[in-house]
């Protein structure tokens, strides 16, 4: 009788003891940042100075990026101000995580666009957009073209650690 009892205690705390390490690996992994892709954006330019930069508007989601901007439910793209450099930096915030193939593909796309442009054009600009970076943490994407870009991939990772 106390052999099934001492066996049955012994599941239940191996059960228990499992579910809560992957609790905690999941709360690490997609901690919400608590900020929106602007302001992910915003601390990120002011931590790593960028060329002047402008904003990119909608239709160069769809145009630049070969996004649908419907996957998206927000988003912040800084481009540069003139066509002279190459650095950019972009945090998409998806609807859904499932979609983050589709949107990375578009990413890897507009880096391959970029490398083009400027591979006959201005060899330090060509070699800057093959510097490139993404990451993926929850429902987040981000992409970095730059000469900090590996830098700048580290400080948006910290943006979803647990504080």
């Amino acid at each position: 009788m106390k052999k099934p009892t001492f066996l049955l205690l012994l599941t239940v705390l191996v059960v228990l003891l499992l579910s809560a390490c992957s609790k905690n690996g999941e709360s690490s992994e997609a901690a919400d940042p608590k900020l929106s892709p602007q302001e992910m954006v915003e601390q990120l330019t002011k931590q790593f100075e960028q060329p002047p930069q402008t904003d990119l508007e909608e239709n160069g989601v769809e145009e630049l990026y070969h996004l649908d901007p419907s996957l998206l439910e927000a988003y912040s793209i800084k481009i540069p101000l003139m066509n002279v450099k190459t650095n950019e930096v972009a945090v998409l915030k998806m609807k859904n995580a499932k979609d983050a193939d589709v949107v990375k593909k578009g990413i890897e796309q507009r880096a391959a666009d970029v490398q083009k442009q400027f591979e006959t054009y201005l060899p330090d600009q060509y070699e800057n957009a093959k510097n490139y970076q993404t990451s993926v943490k929850g429902n987040y994407v981000f992409f970095a073209i730059g000469e900090q870009a590996d830098e700048m991939v580290n400080a948006f990772n910290g943006l979803f650690e647990a504080k």
